[in-house]
C-alpha cells in the first residue's frame, strides 16, 4: 500500500489482510482442537489453512500427528514426506515416516527412510536405534526368503521363529512370519502342523489368500477333500 497507494491496491491489500486474519483464527482453533484431542476437527481446520499455506512444514507435521491419532497412517506419511522436503535437515519427519512404515509391516521402506535420517545426522539417537532394529529384522526376513527359494524349509521355519523373537511388539510381523511358516510346513508335507499354523493366520486374516492356498495343499495331503 505504501509503495503504490491506488484504490485497486488498497482493495487487494484489504482482501489479503482479511484472509490473513481468518487463517490466524483458524490456526488458533486448530491448535485448540488438537489440545483437546478432537483430531477430526483439527484436520478439517488444517485442511482449510493448507489449501492456502501449501508450503507450511509445521502445519503439515501437525496434520500428520492428527492423522496418526485418527488411525490414518498413509495420509500421515504423505504430509510428513512433504514436510521432509520443505524443511532442511528434517530428521524428525524421516524418523516418523520410518516408524509408521515399520508399524505397518513395511520393513524395507522403513529401512530406506531411516537411512535418510542418518544421512542428515549420523548421531541421531532415535534413528540409529530404529535403524539397528529394522536392519536386523530385514536381514532375517531376506535370509528366510532365500532359504525358502532353496527349498530349505526347516531352516526357513527356524529363521522366521527368530523374526518373531526379534519383533514381539508389532503384531504384523508375527502374522507374516506365521504365514510363511504355514507355507514351509505345507511344502515340506507336514500337513497337520501346516493346517494348525495356517488356521492361526486365517483367524487373524480370514481372506489371506496365501494361507488359504497353503492350507488347501495341506488338506489335500490329508485326503480332506471337502475342506
Amino acid at each position: 500500500l505504501k509503495s503504490n497507494p491506488s484504490s485497486n491496491e488498497e482493495k487487494e491489500a484489504q482482501t489479503q489482510l482479511t484472509k490473513s486474519d481468518e487463517l490466524q483464527r483458524l490456526h488458533s482453533q486448530a491448535l485448540a482442537a488438537y489440545q483437546r484431542e478432537d483430531y477430526e476437527a483439527a484436520i478439517s481446520l488444517l485442511d482449510e489453512i493448507l489449501a492456502v499455506c501449501v508450503w507450511d512444514a509445521e502445519l503439515r507435521e501437525l496434520r500428520a500427528e492428527c492423522y496418526i491419532k485418527e488411525g490414518e497412517p498413509s495420509k500421515a506419511i504423505s504430509d510428513l514426506k512433504a514436510a521432509a522436503k520443505l524443511k532442511n535437515d528434517n530428521t524428525e519427519a524421516f524418523y516418523k515416516i520410518s516408524r509408521i512404515y515399520y508399524q505397518l509391516g513395511d520393513h524395507e521402506l522403513s529401512l530406506s527412510e531411516v537411512r535418510e535420517c542418518l544421512k542428515l545426522d549420523q548421531d541421531h539417537k532415535q534413528c540409529f536405534s530404529l535403524y539397528k532394529q529394522v536392519k536386523k529384522l530385514n536381514k532375517q526376513i531376506e535370509s528366510a526368503e532365500e532359504l525358502i527359494r532353496e527349498g530349505r524349509y526347516e531352516d526357513a521355519i527356524n529363521k522366521y521363529d527368530s523374526v518373531m523373537k526379534t519383533e514381539p511388539e508389532v503384531p504384523i510381523y508375527a502374522t507374516r512370519a506365521k504365514e510363511r511358516i504355514c507355507h514351509c510346513l505345507s511344502k515340506s508335507q507336514q500337513a497337520a502342523e501346516a493346517i494348525k499354523v495356517c488356521t492361526e493366520v486365517l483367524q487373524l486374516e480370514p481372506t489371506n489368500v496365501n494361507a488359504l492356498k497353503d492350507r488347501a495343499e495341506a488338506y489335500l495331503l490329508e485326503d480332506m477333500y471337502e475342506e
